[in-house]
């Protein structure tokens, strides 16, 4: 919460106004131990926390027809799960890279928090400090077996520090590299789907927006061909004539936040390793789950083997060829095997009308300097992030203080 001093609040206070951002596990009846099957959509139970931020280890499953009938009692990435009964202060929060959803057992709660009201790595250092966890204990049912529920946790008691300064240039970040994506991705759309340069000089007028030097590479007509209309100079082919899709490796070491490169999954960046699979730039394709996508590293990466890279045949754009490929919808290239992905076949087979060399690197030494603002947004986001990761333990613990500065040491 934005303030200049710490805040008290409860727990309910934080949770975001979505239904069922604050509940406890289902009925006893409602899942059982027949329901599990050998894959699916994984549940949360007491041997899945007690391993750190995260939860983890050996998961049971239940399919996604049982996890919808009980929605409610699902979790997503991002929330933070407490143990009910059992282990009591236990507390996990569930990974960005894990799955799309998981159902909690009865033995567990889970929080989905507002993000305007307070961090959710925080909330995890508050439940794991000694305070929070001293009062876990003297307030858990000892009725049977100690036990606490969801009214008690909901009245929770909270102390938020003001940590606005960080989230927000975190915050700040994200939008101007929104902005920055909207810029390229309509620079390429006037380009290389509308025509507008070709079109303009097809009308005898200058192209807007463009130096010289890059206006007089665009042709001044169409040449129309039995596939469709293309400009004059331009080439039909298909992704398999100018490109290949390399297989990832498996990987198990690499790191969240610490490493020289990143490493890339199906759905994007996932951590991070001290080595490179791929020594140049390139481009990230999904390879396997529901959802896959295509992903730009403006810098040597790894490549698990869940996703594949693209390896151009000849002189390509790199950045010209990733906009491309966001035009198509790779999720519906389906091998057709009983795990979504990607099949390589497809992809050779998709039509593209590819520009000359010329265009292409124009185009990609304009959106170059954008890209490198979004990766130095996002390097920088990642520092301020790992700060404010080690400076929540401190002020929790009472070790580093928010209080103003006295005036007669300024």
């Amino acid at each position: 919460m934005v303030g200049d001093q710490f805040t008290d609040c409860i727990v309910q206070d934080v949770a975001s106004s979505a239904r069922n951002a604050l509940v406890g596990g289902p009925f006893g009846s409602d899942l059982v131990s027949k329901d599990y099957v050998p894959s699916g959509v994984p549940v949360i139970r007491g041997t899945n926390m007690g391993h750190g931020r995260w939860v983890a280890g050996e998961f049971a499953y239940v399919t996604s027809a049982k996890a919808d009938s009980l929605s409610a009692n699902c979790a997503k990435p991002g929330d933070v799960v407490f143990t009910q009964r059992g282990t009591l202060g236990q507390v996990a929060l569930i990974p960005a890279k894990g799955a799309e959803r998981y159902l909690i057992s009865q033995s567990q709660m889970k929080l989905t928090v507002d993000d305007a009201k307070a961090d959710t790595l925080f909330l995890y250092y508050v439940f794991t400090s000694g305070d929070q966890q001293e009062y876990i204990r003297q307030n858990a049912i000892q009725t049977g077996v100690p036990h606490t529920n969801l009214g008690i946790l909901r009245t929770t008691p909270l102390l938020l520090p003001p940590l606005a300064t960080l989230d927000d240039k975190i915050e700040l970040n994200r939008r101007m590299n929104g902005t920055l994506e909207a810029m390229a991705r309509a620079l390429f759309q006037s380009w290389f789907v509308d025509f507008d340069p070709v079109l303009a000089k097809l009308d005898g007028r200058i192209p807007t927006g463009l130096d010289h030097a890059t206006a007089v590479l665009f042709p001044e007509h169409f040449d129309h061909k039995a596939e469709g209309v293309v400009p004059t100079g331009w080439n039909l082919k298909r992704w398999g004539d100018i490109a290949t899709l390399e297989y990832g490796k498996s990987i198990r070491d690499y790191q969240e936040s610490t490493g020289k490169y990143r490493v890339f999954g199906t759905n994007g960046p996932i951590g991070f390793h001290d080595k490179a699979l791929y020594n140049n730039a390139g481009i990230v394709i999904g390879r396997k789950g529901a959802y896959r996508g295509v992903h730009y590293s403006p810098e040597p990466f790894f490549v698990i083997d869940t996703a594949f890279y693209l390896k151009p045949k000849a002189s390509l754009d790199l950045k010209w060829a990733y906009y491309e490929l966001l035009r198509f919808d790779i999720n519906s290239m389906d091998s057709g095997s009983a795990i979504p992905s990607t099949s390589r076949d497809d992809f050779y087979g998709i039509p593209v009308i590819v520009p000359p060399t010329e265009i292409q690197t124009a185009f990609g030494k304009i959106v170059g300097g954008w890209f490198a603002k979004i990766f130095a947004n996002d390097e920088e986001s990642r520092t301020l992030a790992a700060l404010r990761d080690t400076l929540l333990p401190k002020l929790l613990s009472g070790e580093f203080s928010v209080k103003e500065p006295e005036a007669d040491a300024l």
